[in-house]
């Protein structure tokens, strides 16, 4: 089954799920399902450094709806003071997650949860309503305020854990101690060497290091075995990438190499769909390996919401990875 280039699943579990055996598998939070939106790349960035930080021994449980909230109201007076032409997009990348929770802080699960299947772009099509009849940026600021209120909660005055106060960003910077690295493989640029990856997601012209793409495999294995999950974005438009199944592979004899990549991606048949934290690596009956995905959309599939992932879709259809910097440079 093929799913919509939307970021989000289509249809219930089914069984015929294959039999895999897992041979690494990190701390991960609760699966989450993020309904109807676009926010793959936060869930799926904030997962990773929930991985990192379990790993450590430090349980944390961060907030989607916090950072996205402020994203929200920045846009939306942007998009007040811009004109309607000024686009209220949710969608993203890894790296859009990271530079928001440096700029906003962040939150604790518990102390704002958000909605439970909360549709940001709805919400988002409401602000921009909201933008067209405001008659200040003042007022504007304050019916965002209270629209956000209404659709997502009212936001705490600050962060407790462990018997502490924290401030937003005071939160932020004790379990976002790692610095991620952005990776990338392509041959349209030199190895090597950081540029602006071409796709639509990118608005931030995030800059992402090129290496080739045995080079970001192993990199990818080396950050699991050092007990580091990896923030992966790619696609999932194929047909072998299957939600309900649980699972993603290749067409027998497809050619996963670094000139097949490259085509694919320059006739726009490897997209920039979705994003999934990598947390573990597997095999199956015939020994094909495989690397293990926590998703968002739910845990309605055979693995409760976990997904496997072949060595060689991983291979052929990632756009971009983020990982520690500490195991990059192992």
């Amino acid at each position: 089954m093929a799913l919509m280039v939307s970021c989000r699943p289509s249809g219930p579990a089914t069984d015929g799920a294959p039999a895999m055996t897992n041979d690494l598998l990190l701390g991960f939070t609760p699966v989450k399902d993020q309904g109807r939106g676009s926010l793959c790349w936060m869930y799926a960035m904030l997962s990773t450094i929930e991985t990192d930080r379990l790993m450590t021994g430090d349980s944390v449980h961060l907030s989607v709806a916090y950072p996205v909230r402020r994203y929200m109201e920045d846009m939306a007076a942007t998009r007040y003071l811009c004109g309607p032409s000024y686009p209220l997009s949710m969608r993203g990348t890894g790296a859009l997650a990271l530079y928001l929770t440096g700029l906003y802080g962040a939150a604790t699960y518990d102390a704002y949860p958000g909605p439970p299947h909360g549709d940001a772009d709805a919400v988002a099509r409401g602000l921009g309503q909201l933008a067209r009849y405001a008659p200040s940026l003042g007022a504007m600021r304050q019916r965002t305020a209270t629209y956000l209120d209404q659709r997502m909660g009212a936001l705490p005055y600050a962060v407790y854990m462990l018997g502490a106060q924290y401030t937003f960003q005071e939160f932020a910077h004790s379990v976002y101690a790692t610095r991620y690295v952005a990776l990338t493989s392509f041959t349209h640029h030199p190895f090597g060497q950081p540029f602006a990856l071409e796709v639509p997601d990118n608005t931030l012209r995030a800059r992402f290091l090129n290496i080739p793409i045995d080079s970001l495999m192993a990199s990818i294995d080396r950050a699991l075995t050092h007990k580091h999950a990896v923030c992966w974005e790619g696609d999932v438009s194929e047909p072998g990438f299957s939600f309900i199944h649980g699972v993603a592979t290749l067409p027998d004899g497809t050619q996963a190499d670094q000139a097949h990549r490259q085509l694919q991606f320059e006739r726009h048949r490897t997209t920039d769909d979705h994003c999934m934290s990598l947390i573990g690596m597997a095999h199956d009956s015939q020994g094909h390996r495989y690397y293990i995905a926590k998703n968002s959309w739910g845990t309605r599939n055979p693995y409760h919401g976990l997904m496997y992932l072949s060595y060689e879709y991983i291979k052929m259809k990632t756009i971009a990875i983020y990982i520690s910097d500490e195991t990059y440079h192992i």
